[in-house]
């Protein structure tokens, strides 16, 4: 299939599973917060407390720790990313033309958001593996695919075990949105950029957030050209993250975490410490992916929501990322 014939099958793909059972959605409401002249989206979702919460998967493991069937081998863990597929969330397949990776397009099963779907490798790939020049292709093309038929999408991805992922299989996540895109956006856009072609950090976040600003006319680019920008952006946002890794002595051993947010302007990479905030008046756990970081919690009772804005978002995040150190790196930059 077409990225476009993908975008504009999802729709009624997502009304027939949720009618057939196999896809489960959970009615939310959304709350505006302001922070800091940052304005965040607490999603409400009372529903959310019956969902049985999954153990954190341990991304070395050859398969997935969600559901044993008879059908699974002896001492091996079922995979719902690898086929064959339920028939009624697989929207189809896409195939990149260079590397000849396969992808299945998924519909998420447990939906908070209408139209969530994701890309997931068809061979097993880590989820604690970096998004390769090829999956940003094809992520980026699925965003702009999306644009050219009016509608408006982003995408995200959870690297490694601190980054709220709930599956180790490799799946680039995609999600719907109403307005000018999420929170994280708006930010970036007012940034004033000194090189056009370098990253930036948004200072106004309470911790190390790195950005990319894409070219206006990247929609014009021919796929290898395009490939080669993303690709590079990606590995310059990488170095900075690992940077900022290396400068916090506290950083647990192991594969570094991070959060990857992609639109149609700008590359996020989120570098992260922790999986799960621990709110100090409740003791709840809140666990916090790439969309937190786009700006959007997710909260799943009144009194979380009420503990999440005394606490503050802005600490929440910064409690499970880390500390900018933008301007040592700048130092070194120009040195």
């Amino acid at each position: 299939m077409q990225h476009i014939d993908i975008i504009s099958a999802v729709p009624s793909r997502f009304e027939n599973a949720l009618k057939t059972g196999d896809l489960f959605f959970f009615p939310s409401t959304i709350e505006k917060h302001t922070e800091q002249e940052i304005q965040y989206e607490i999603r409400l979702c009372p529903a959310l407390q019956h969902k049985p919460a999954l153990p954190t998967p341990h991304f070395s493991d050859d398969l997935i720790d969600s559901e044993i069937t008879d059908h699974t081998p002896k001492g091996k863990k079922f995979d719902p990313f690898l086929p064959p597929y339920n028939n009624n969330l697989h929207v189809g397949d896409l195939k990149d033309e260079v590397s000849q990776e396969e992808f299945a397009i998924l519909l998420n099963k447990y939906s908070v958001v209408p139209q969530h779907f994701l890309m997931v490798t068809k061979e097993f790939r880590s989820q604690a593996s970096p998004l390769m020049p090829h999956e940003l292709l094809q992520s980026y093309t699925m965003v702009l695919s999306a644009r050219k038929i009016g509608k408006k999408i982003f995408a995200f991805y959870n690297c490694g075990n601190n980054s709220g992922a709930s599956q180790p299989h490799k799946h680039i996540q995609f999600v719907p949105i109403e307005d000018d895109g999420p929170p994280i956006e708006r930010l970036a856009r007012q940034a004033k950029l000194d090189f056009a072609d370098r990253p930036f950090s948004l200072t106004k976040l309470s911790y190390a957030s790195h950005s990319y600003r894409f070219p206006t006319n990247l929609d014009t680019y021919p796929q290898e050209r395009l490939e080669e920008l993303l690709a590079n952006a990606f590995l310059q946002l990488l170095d900075l993250s690992i940077s900022t890794i290396r400068h916090d002595p506290e950083y647990p051993a192991g594969t570094p975490s991070y959060n990857v947010i992609m639109t149609l302007e700008h590359l996020h990479i989120v570098p992260r410490r922790l999986e799960h905030y621990t709110l100090e008046k409740t003791g709840e756990k809140l666990n916090i992916n790439a969309l937190g970081f786009a700006g959007m919690l997710l909260v799943k009772s009144d009194e979380e929501l009420a503990a999440v804005k005394r606490e503050g978002v802005g600490k929440i995040l910064r409690g499970v990322g880390l500390s900018s150190v933008h301007d040592i790196q700048v130092e070194g930059q120009m040195d």
